[in-house]
């Protein structure tokens, strides 16, 4: 019997997203007078997108605004002069157990290909540089055996640590019980401990040296190096772990901005509205502009959603997918619309930087035989010089190639800030220098670089979410949000998604299941609901939704084990 493919089933909330969007009854349907609602979108960026194209599929009319750039963090910026040469400055590698995404970018009908991570077919070869060492390999064998003793600690830490084998065998299966059962347990034990704590305590590494930590937080397992992640809550690195998202990866030919670009375009089948019809045509032709103000003039009745230039408009719900901060910092929004408690949270949101340093060069040249060696000129490369982490990307032999020189995060990417392109790409080729002292880089360098510091970005503030210890609670509540039944009245209508809603967040599978989570709130506040034989995720949310904390000491709920600052909120 073939196994089943790992999926982004939970482990918090174990509802399959994937199969929910597969069913043919559809998400749901709204009351014949609700048809052609408006429903105001704040933000075109993944979770904007799908969330409008699937309400406009249930027949409401989604109005769409955006700040600044169509397409969020999926930032494919073309090369000048050429056709689908790209630097992707937001996501760049979607892995396989991305099941909702998929299913959006297989109706795009675009085209993948493997991404070229370290010690993977698609890299070729890789090359580990740290303290003025060079290793060469072409896959995990070839590396010293330090690094294979790395690995296998890791892989043990998990299943001593996390019972992996057995959790990522219920999410495979999709046995949401299981799943529970084996979830609750370590929210209680690892909500207030870091991933460098789950490393350093575990059985697995207090055997080995602090080196091999050391090499273990400098290239680490699947895309490189995590000593960046090393604060952050052990549970978000687990989620990682569970569902497959540092494995068997793909870049989207000619950049994952498409994606969202060609749903924009799409003329699906809809209810109410004529065939057709796209989130397009439905907006005019373009986004409106960024939202400025969200407010509930005297308490009660629909929202007012006021643009930058003064433009008003009421609409009866209304989704922000946007960064959280930005609700604080970039619009005006009345706090009588969310909970404290629920603004505590968001404002507790704590994001990573991330920069990312491109160029494009005449050919993959990095592929030519070195004369003495006979490897290849270059490989993709992992150091603990300024550059981090350096990706190649093939295109063709006939074709520019791209270079992403320099992908930092945290300390690393704060580093060059304040620096202008050229001189972040200055500072790239002056490291790679010392790895690869008999290539001329820069002598194949073609047009102007592409960069990205998304903590200096106005729309974003950071690139991603990064929970701290002691987190899980205010995620709770925010992921939750959608379930609005029992909200205060002046509280309903105000819906959130995106990646700072969601459990994995800097994977977009994350912020795609936030918005189809969104899809069915909004339709169930304007009194629709999903079809009986097509379930949606707030008709199983109550008995399958996330296990709850205390804030007294106590057992897990689910469990009965006694827990540390345990139970519910």
């Amino acid at each position: 019997m073939t196994a089943r493919p790992l999926t982004a089933f939970g482990p918090d909330f174990p509802f399959a997203h994937d199969d929910w969007l597969a069913h043919p009854a559809g998400l749901g349907a709204v009351p014949r007078d609700m048809l052609g609602t408006p429903v105001a979108v704040i933000g075109a960026g993944a979770a904007g997108v799908v969330a409008a194209y699937e309400l406009m599929k249930i027949g409401l009319k989604p109005v769409v605004y955006e700040a600044s750039r169509f397409g969020g963090r999926l930032r494919s910026e073309p090369f000048d002069g050429t056709a689908n040469v790209v630097a992707e400055l937001g996501a760049m590698r979607f892995p396989a157990s991305a099941a909702c995404f998929n299913h959006y970018l297989d109706l795009t009908g675009l085209k993948t290909a493997p991404f070229p991570n370290p010690l993977t077919p698609a890299a070729g070869s890789t090359v580990i540089d740290l303290e003025g060492e060079t290793v060469f390999a072409r896959d995990i064998s070839e590396l010293p055996k330090v690094y294979r003793d790395i690995a296998a600690a890791y892989a043990r830490a998990l299943d001593e640590g996390a019972a992996f084998r057995d959790l990522r065998q219920a999410i495979r299966d999709k046995d949401a019980a299981r799943v529970r059962a084996l979830w609750s347990p370590l929210v209680a034990a690892w909500d207030e401990r870091t991933f460098y704590d789950f490393v350093t305590t575990s059985d697995a590494f207090r055997t080995l040296s602090f080196r091999h930590r050391e090499l273990f937080g400098q290239v680490g397992f699947g895309t490189g190096g995590w000593d960046s992640d090393f604060p952050n809550s052990m549970l978000e690195i687990l989620r990682v772990n569970l569902l497959g998202f540092d494995e068997d990866q793909r870049l989207v030919i000619g950049g994952a901005e498409a994606v969202l670009r060609r749903l924009w375009q799409a003329a699906p089948d809809c209810a109410h509205w004529p065939a057709g019809t796209s989130l397009a045509s439905l907006n005019g032709g373009a986004t409106r502009s960024r939202v400025c103000e969200i407010s509930r003039p005297g308490g009660a009745g629909p929202l007012r959603v006021t643009d930058r230039w003064g433009n008003e408009d009421r609409f009866e719900a209304v989704l922000v997918t946007c960064q959280s901060h930005l609700l604080t910092t970039a619009m005006d929004v009345d706090e009588d619309l969310l909970s404290q408690p629920l603004w505590m949270a968001l404002d507790r949101t704590r994001y990573m930087q991330a920069a990312k340093t491109f160029v494009m060069v005449d050919r993959p040249f990095w592929t030519d035989p070195h004369p003495q060696t006979g490897r290849p000129l270059m490989s993709m490369t992992l150091t603990d010089r300024i550059t981090r982490g350096t990706y190649l990307f093939d295109n063709g032999a006939d074709r520019p190639a791209v270079i992403c020189l320099s992908y930092a995060w945290m300390t690393d990417a704060l580093k060059i800030l304040p620096l202008a392109d050229e001189k972040r790409v200055d500072l790239a080729l002056k490291a790679l220098r010392r790895i690869y002292p008999d290539v001329d880089i820069a002598a194949h360098i073609r047009g102007a670089p592409k960069c990205v510091s998304w903590e200096a970005d106005e729309n974003f503030l950071g690139a991603f979410k990064g929970a701290l210890p002691g987190h899980y609670r205010y995620n709770h509540r925010v992921y939750g949000h959608f379930m609005q039944a029992d909200l205060p009245e002046a509280q309903r209508g105000l819906f959130l998604a995106g990646d700072s809603v969601s459990w994995t967040p800097a994977w977009v599978e994350g912020a795609v299941q936030t918005a189809l989570n969104a899809v069915w709130g909004v339709v169930a506040h304007l009194g629709g609901a999903a079809h009986p034989a097509n379930p949606g995720p707030g008709d199983r949310y109550p008995e399958a939704g996330p296990v709850a904390l205390t804030d007294q000491g106590g057992h897990c709920p689910e469990t009965g084990q006694e827990c540390p600052e345990s139970g519910r909120m």
